[in-house]
């Protein structure tokens, strides 16, 4: 009797080991739409309208230019909802002191651009756009005018080896700000975009904004280099 309980009882323990294993898998499979929303492999990048990938800087005793690597939606709206980008290079000239001269600048290379910039009042610098179909790496050369004066110069990019990616710096937003996200979810669907800019201060930054269709946002201010968030405000 006792070699049979003992059998019993290892059918009993067998039997529920497996039943274990199977409630284990269903609950896995009814969980995942949820780790989903929290990040768990869903892609948030295709909820992209704005990522400034990276940021050119070069500096004279008469001016500082930045050229701007910015991948943006078309049309450009805070409506939740992210359209298809389009490559531009935005390049901003600040003179180191007032010039009734107007700048015109030009980007070398096989595919150059440039020309005529305008002066932006909000800003105090000169402002030229243009639609590209890649961006540089590294370093990019320019070619400065303004009245008789011509200057070449090449700007680098502020980036390092530690410069975390645009990718990876929302991927530290949604982390962080999972409950939101979560919210923000439907039907597994992640129901909003993503703004992701590469900053420049006295280091490297990341601003990270999170809208939804009512055209709230939260804005995020993370540290390029560690992932952590710096600040956070909410304008609703």
């Amino acid at each position: 009797m006792k070699g049979k309980s003992h059998a019993a009882e290892g059918k009993f323990i067998q039997y529920n080991v497996m039943k274990n294993k199977f409630f284990g898998l269903t609950f896995l499979l009814l969980l995942l739409p949820a780790l989903a929303a929290c990040g768990g492999g869903y892609d948030y990048t295709k909820h992209l309208s704005e990522v400034r990938s990276d940021i050119f800087r070069a500096e004279t005793e008469e001016f500082t230019v930045t050229l701007s690597c910015v991948a943006r939606e078309y049309p450009y709206a805070t409506d939740g909802v992210a359209c298809p980008l389009q490559n531009v290079a935005e390049i901003s000239l600040r003179p180191a002191q007032y010039t009734a001269e107007t700048f015109c600048i030009y980007v070398a290379g096989e595919k150059g651009f440039g020309g005529e910039a305008s002066f932006r009042n909000f800003a105090g610098d000169w402002f030229l756009s243009q639609s590209v179909e890649q961006f540089p790496e590294g370093s990019v050369s320019l070619r400065v005018e303004w009245g008789e004066n011509v200057r070449e110069i090449t700007a680098t990019s502020v980036k390092n080896e530690k410069t975390l990616t645009p990718e990876a710096a929302l991927g530290c937003a949604v982390r962080a700000e999972e409950e939101l996200i979560g919210r923000m979810t439907q039907d597994g669907v992640f129901r909003g975009e993503f703004y992701v800019r590469l900053l420049r201060r006295d280091k490297n930054y990341y601003y990270v904004g999170v809208a939804n269709s009512a055209g709230s946002l939260l804005s995020l201010l993370i540290d390029a280099e560690t992932g952590e968030v710096l600040a956070r405000r909410e304008n609703n």
